[in-house]
């Protein structure tokens, strides 16, 4: 069997599948096949996964589908495999443990075990255990040489040869102890920054706020801080993220804005604010929900110098003309299936167990 080719015409027809899900309304197509299977069954997933994490609104769920429909295409898989030597010769049981941070935060190190042709376990979190299954289901129905291939797992995982985990920095050091002898890639906290330097263009800083607010920020591609110059005035960077003020219709993220202020407000915190979303100074990454840390600084080189210090814990850095690698304006949440987390090249390290 051509594994390569077999699993990437399954996963183009699992993009096509999953393009029917891209908007609020979803549509069915005549290009996807087994719709009288899996449509309505999905259809269900999704209102289940919304009921059980109201994080998981339809909007992030028909964002997150739409982009990975986009990426389950002829071209961008090929591009991102084309310069692997895939599948491996032998394959290994490989132990994955998943985020639930975000919808299908998991997925790409599924699909890089996949795509290598490993047997998987899949522990997944609790706060997103409807829509993955599912689409596995898709897969075996779509090519049946994966069935028995991939299982999933509540119980405490066993009979591994590697393992993918992420997690939280407290549950890191557990998996570092617990799988010391194990090969394996352990991701922790991380959070993205945006870099200002006042010459930003208007539509610079309108792109800005899908870094921050989608999915409520929740993503370690979310930017949770700034770094502005001395002195900097932030009323454009308030007019430009305006038109996201629609986020406080979420009473989570209403109700998390609220406690937020009334905590700074009793420390006697400066706050500058606009209804919506509170910035704070401080000198930390991770920010609570509805707010956004800034920092100043007066030299760029070593406004670069400490991004590269604390480069263990950033993701993104969003900027214009500042550093390589940067991320532009308003595209973290759009990843490249080569933009690998932290990284750390995942199908180079499964090819070489």
């Amino acid at each position: 069997m051509n594994h390569k080719k077999n699993i990437i015409s399954a996963l183009i027809e699992l993009g096509v599948f999953l393009s029917q899900f891209s908007s609020k309304d979803y549509k069915k197509s005549n290009d996807a096949l087994h719709n009288d299977l899996f449509f309505d069954g999905f259809k269900h997933q999704l209102k289940l996964a919304e009921e059980h994490n109201r994080w998981f609104t339809k909007d992030n769920l028909c964002y997150t589908l739409n982009q990975w429909s986009g990426l389950l295409q002829e071209k961008p898989l090929n591009e991102w495999l084309n310069s692997y030597s895939i599948p491996v010769k032998n394959p290994k049981n490989i132990a994955i443990i998943m985020a639930g941070n975000i919808p299908l935060v998991g997925f790409h190190d599924f699909l890089s075990a996949l795509v290598c042709g490993h047997k998987i376990t899949i522990k997944q979190s609790s706060n997103d255990k409807h829509l993955l299954p599912f689409l596995v289901a898709y897969l075996n129905h779509i090519e049946p040489n994966l069935k028995g291939t991939i299982k999933f797992s509540d119980q405490r995982l066993e009979d591994f040869d590697a393992v993918i985990a992420t997690g939280s920095d407290n549950t890191a050091r557990y998996f570092e102890y617990y799988f010391k002898n194990k090969p394996s890639i352990i991701r922790k906290n991380r959070n993205s920054v945006a870099v200002l330097t006042g010459r930003e263009t208007p539509e610079d800083l309108e792109a800005l706020p899908k870094d921050i607010f989608r999915y409520y920020g929740l993503g370690c591609r979310s930017v949770s801080k700034l770094f502005v110059p001395k002195n900097y005035n932030f009323d454009a960077f308030f007019n430009a993220i305006y038109e996201w003020h629609p986020i406080m219709n979420s009473a989570k993220y209403a109700n998390n804005y609220d406690y937020n202020k009334a905590v700074y407000l009793m420390s006697e915190f400066d706050l500058l604010e606009n209804g919506f979303l509170m910035l704070k100074e401080d000198e930390h990454y991770a920010s609570p929900i509805a707010t956004l840390f800034y920092e100043f600084y007066d030299d760029i080189e070593n406004l670069k110098s400490k991004i590269k210090k604390d480069s263990e814990l950033i993701q993104c850095v969003v900027s214009r003309d500042f550093m390589p690698n940067e991320v532009d304006f308003g595209t973290t949440q759009l990843p490249k299936l080569s933009d690998y987390a932290d990284q750390k090249d995942t199908v180079d390290f499964l090819l070489k167990i």
